[in-house]
């Protein structure tokens, strides 16, 4: 058998990480098993689905390389299917059309809820053969009156359901529309789905989907419901615990196998290792060792993965990721060699690509700005006179590389009897603008003679016009 799997959002809110996550899982799960990862757009609330949902759901999948085997599918594209599988299901008798009004059925619960009943729908219209006028009907589904149904879940064990709680569920709207439940029983079949892996507050959902299946005499799947991911503080996770759109990962300057690497780490564990590449995911995850303990969303420990990323990558896959966070600042390049040799320089420094664009700018600036107490500090006193020195120095090099440039750095620092900070932080300060930078040789060789050069003779200039 062929594992297929599905991962079917609904836009009609932010793709966030709860979602990514069993996406991921569904994902994994098939190419751990050389199967197929469907994706399945479920738009059928037209009220609430909005167009913006759907990309933020579609580039989202695309930044994170989840890219699915079959789809996108559109639910609202398959109407008419559902609308012909209604009509199959109303012939054989496993669904019924029900005339009570809206009235009636509040009625109806109000009575159970006085007796302290289950609102629950008790099937008057079951045996009802002829219209009632005036009374557009909803067709409900002819759920089995007696027995039970177990679900034999992989992450929770066996949930056992009685038919007997399990009220006839409306399948089609008085406007003759169908209703989620129904549309995710018909497209499960149809797709050939054998393993739904979802969050498990759909969990309540799966007797009465199994049942419809069993009826229409179609297989049914095998199903894992995953725990929900909570915030740091033990509440259900929000905008301000991190259920933000995914996209907002990406403009955070985060990796996208960071991310996934974090998530898949949730409820799922593989011996002792906490860094994954995406083919090491692959190879060692199983949905069966998934627990159902819920588990906490830790900032801190996505940022140390992300960091871990970054180290580990070759610098030319980072490029693409910095170039967009540098965009962003509108400082784009397309200088390959130096975007590398400033990740090399800054990764072990920063978190996210975001945060390393931010501290990187003034390699990729045409011109810099001191910063005011930087240079308040660094470049007062006789800081002119010994920045001239050392731009003298520099120049002659006929070797513009960081070890020539550290060896005339160390000289310089000697020779005047400073230590090296009193000559490398006047330096640093001249030629970007700041007290904070990668080791002072390695950030003049990845600016350039030319660069580094003019902008000494630039600071040295408002020195010079700074005392007249």
């Amino acid at each position: 058998m062929t594992v297929v799997t599905r991962f079917a959002p609904s836009p009609t809110g932010l793709l966030h990480v709860g979602g990514v996550r069993t996406a991921l899982f569904s994902w994994l799960y098939a190419h751990h098993t050389a199967g197929r990862f469907i994706l399945r757009v479920e738009d059928t609330d037209r009220e609430r689905s909005t167009e913006s949902a759907v990309r933020v759901i579609l580039d989202g999948m695309q930044w994170l390389g989840l890219h699915a085997d079959e789809g996108p599918y559109f639910q609202t594209q398959r109407m008419d299917r559902y609308s012909e599988m209604i009509a199959v299901m109303l012939r054989s008798g496993s669904a019924y059309r029900c005339y009570c009004t809206k009235e009636e059925l509040e009625a109806l619960r109000a009575e159970q809820t006085a007796r302290k009943e289950k609102p629950r729908y008790t099937g008057l219209c079951r045996t009802r053969t002829e219209p009632r006028q005036g009374v557009a009907p909803v067709v409900r589904f002819k759920n089995p009156l007696e027995g039970a149904v177990v679900v034999e879940d992989l992450v929770h064990g066996p949930v056992t359901f009685q038919n007997s709680e399990l009220d006839d569920l409306i399948i089609a709207r008085s406007d003759s529309t169908p209703t989620y439940n129904f549309c995710v029983v018909i497209d499960d079949m149809d797709m050939g789905v054998t393993h739904v892996i979802r969050g498990d507050d759909h969990l309540n959902n799966t007797p009465r989907q199994m049942n419809m299946l069993r009826a229409l005499g179609a297989a049914v799947p095998v199903y894992a419901h995953v725990p929900m991911i909570l915030g740091p503080d033990g509440a259900k996770l929000s905008k301000r615990h991190g259920a933000v759109s995914v996209l907002q990962y990406a403009e955070e300057g985060y990796l996208p196998v960071a991310l996934l690497n974090y998530l898949v780490r949730l409820g799922w564990s593989h011996g002792d290792q906490e860094v994954f590449t995406l083919a090491e995911m692959i190879a060692a995850f199983d949905i069966h060792d998934v627990n159902k303990a819920a588990s906490a969303f830790n900032p801190e420990k996505l940022l140390w993965l992300n960091q871990q990323h970054m180290m580990r990558a070759a610098p030319a896959e980072l490029v693409p990721h910095l170039q967009s966070q540098l965009e962003r600042l509108g400082l784009p390049s397309s200088d390959q060699a130096l975007m590398e040799g400033v990740i090399v320089a800054q990764r072990e420094r920063t978190k996210t690509l975001k945060e390393m664009a931010l501290n990187s700018r003034f390699f990729f600036a045409d011109a810099i700005t001191l910063d005011p107490k930087a240079a308040a500090k660094h470049l007062s006193g006789d800081a002119a006179a010994l920045l001239a020195q050392v731009r003298a120095g520099l120049a002659t090099l006929p070797d513009w590389s960081a070890p020539a440039i550290n060896a005339e750095i160390n000289r310089l620092a000697a020779e005047s009897s400073l230590g090296l900070g009193r000559v490398a932080q006047p330096l640093r300060v001249a030629v970007t603008g700041t007290a904070i930078s990668p080791p002072i040789d390695v950030t003049l060789a990845l600016l350039g003679r030319e660069r580094s050069l003019a902008r000494i003779d630039s600071t040295l200039q408002r020195l010079a016009s700074a005392r007249h």
